[in-house]
């Protein structure tokens, strides 16, 4: 619960100027994203084993724990991004719909994903992706990732700020 107070005292901080801002996440959020899911994300979720029922189950349990963010250009919800402590290390997950993915999107989630860091105590933030596409590793590395040797799936690490 601890990360539910926290983020809602910092919704305002999410602003950026380019149009994007972040809030926390609700189920309608989430049951938006996934009405409109993004076929990229589809495949992602396909080529980790999961079903999209699976990958919105574990969504939802991160987002009831208070650890979601809605991702919204202008007043449309484009995404959601979620994470939870494993291993001393911060694991996200995400769900988007196709508007998500473009540049200005890409320079806000440069200064948001730096912005759960601080939620999560400053850990290094981990992401997986399972596309082999080319653009995936380039956006994680704007991002400020590392792209480490993963299961089976691209591993990418934001170091500690």
């Amino acid at each position: 619960m601890l990360g539910l107070a926290v983020s809602r005292r910092h919704n305002a901080l999410f602003r950026q100027g380019d149009g994007m801002r972040a809030r926390t996440a609700t189920i309608g959020d989430l049951e938006t994203v996934f009405r409109d899911l993004s076929g990229r994300m589809s495949a992602d979720y396909v080529a980790a084993g999961l079903t999209l029922e699976g990958a919105q189950d574990s969504l939802m349990m991160d987002l009831k724990e208070g650890r979601a963010h809605a991702l919204l250009d202008g007043d449309t919800v484009v995404a959601i991004i979620t994470w939870h402590e494993i291993d001393h290390a911060a694991e996200t997950a995400f769900a988007a719909r196709e508007g998500f993915f473009n540049a200005a999107t890409v320079r806000f989630c440069k200064k948001h994903i730096r912005r759960i860091q601080e939620l999560t105590g400053n850990l290094p933030i981990r992401s997986r992706s399972w596309l082999e596409e080319p653009e995936v590793a380039r956006w994680f590395r704007i991002i400020g990732y590392i792209q480490l040797q993963g299961n089976g799936a691209s591993l990418f690490e934001l170091p500690p700020a």
